[in-house]
């Protein structure tokens, strides 16, 4: 399966206040040399057969991004394990049924 994945950002010139929230958080985590952070949103479409990246841009365009505060970037999807545990994070071990 062939998989694309779209990036989408608010426009530089946009305020992003949840963006704005976390760089204002990061220094009572003891993070002191961030100076800006942007939050955005991933999607990944899946075709079957050959990845259409025309295609994906003009999904991008009409239906994932609202272009006039946001920016997008389409490419292919590296190839990759499919489950990945997030970062930072370590799975318990399931507990047997008592």
């Amino acid at each position: 399966m062939a998989r694309v994945v779209v990036d989408v950002m608010l426009k530089p010139e946009i305020l992003d206040p949840q963006g704005q929230a976390v760089a204002n958080a990061l220094p009572r985590l003891g993070v002191s040399d961030v100076t800006s952070v942007r939050i955005g949103r991933r999607i990944e479409i899946e075709f079957a057969g050959e990845p259409d990246l025309d295609r994906a841009r003009e999904i991008a365009d009409k239906l994932l991004a609202n272009p006039v505060i946001e920016d997008f970037a389409v490419h292919l999807s590296e190839p990759g394990p499919e489950a990945v545990e997030p970062a930072g994070r370590e799975s318990e071990p399931a507990e047997a049924p008592a």
